[in-house]
């Protein structure tokens, strides 16, 4: 795997920075708030359901501000990283410290069939199969029952290291202790809780699995590194909307550097991507050429 990067160049791009993560959250946050006083607002009308599903999409893009504090670079301070993880993790039922080592495992062995978290004991992609995971509800069913599991004790996946499961554990407990407290508020604020999240995330789902299964789906195994990910060339406001994650080549490349950096390691290393798609639908095009 070769790109034409400099050490200045790294250093650069790698810079943290409180005030740019703080500015993307601030943003994503404000329009969940309007989104949400909008179904709120549109409550009692069949306008509810665009609503929820606008709302919903902004939600489990909370996935891309997750994603980046497992590698904690959207902020300088670690207390940030630790905080906006976890909350983020809360909505998308993602415990935050389980999710760091499944994804830096991840990382280490990327497209790798015999070791990468993402493709251990995954499916075959036929149509139907790919069809379903884009509907999110896989997804749903999968972490609830790895909660579950894990907060019975049984955390002994592979990528998490023995010296980690107790805090993985403790993690996925306080969790199902705090979804109770949810659940319990939501029957004495009905329907609020169903209105302002349970509908909508599931709503919205779909969205971030299009946007994941472009990351891997259908490129090549194995180690090289500009070729076994891609990078989808999307419009500025999905760019943004997940935090840059369209880069992902790039972030692969270079894990330390910040989202708000990707773009400009992009122009620096465009030239030597080998899976680049020029468009969402032109990557999902690309993913279902290679279905049965």
């Amino acid at each position: 795997m070769q790109a034409t990067l400099s050490s200045g160049d790294i250093k650069r791009l790698s810079v943290r920075s409180d005030a740019a993560g703080l500015r993307f959250l601030a943003a994503h946050l404000a329009a969940i708030l309007a989104a949400g006083a909008a179904v709120v607002a549109l409550r009692g009308t069949w306008l509810v359901w665009p609503a929820m599903a606008v709302l919903g999409v902004l939600e489990v893009a909370l996935f891309a501000p997750l994603h980046e504090t497992t590698h904690r670079t959207p902020f300088r301070s670690g207390w940030l990283n630790r905080a906006v993880g976890w909350v983020a993790g809360f909505v998308l039922v993602l415990p935050p410290e389980g999710f760091r080592l499944f994804h830096l495992a991840h990382h280490r062995h990327t497209q790798d069939a015999a070791r990468d978290p993402e493709l251990i004991g995954a499916k075959a992609l036929t149509w139907r199969r790919y069809l379903w995971l884009l509907t999110g509800l896989p997804y749903w069913g999968a972490q609830v029952s790895s909660l579950l599991r894990i907060a019975w004790g049984r955390a002994d996946a592979p990528w998490l290291p023995p010296a980690a499961r107790p805090a993985v554990v403790r993690e996925a407990r306080v969790y199902l202790a705090l979804y109770a407290v949810v659940a319990a508020a939501g029957v004495l604020t009905f329907p609020f809780v169903p209105l302002l999240w349970a509908g909508p995330v599931l709503l919205g789902q779909p969205v971030l699995r299009a946007v994941l299964l472009a990351e891997h789906t259908g490129c090549p195994l194995g180690d090289d590194g500009l070729a076994n990910t891609r990078t989808t060339l999307t419009d500025r406001f999905v760019s943004l909307l997940f935090w840059n994650a369209n880069f992902h080549i790039e972030h692969h490349l270079l894990p330390g550097v910040p989202f708000h950096a990707l773009p400009r390691l992009h122009a620096l290393v465009a030239r030597d991507l080998r899976t680049v798609a020029p468009g969402y639908r032109a990557a999902h095009r690309a993913i279902r050429q290679g279905l049965n």
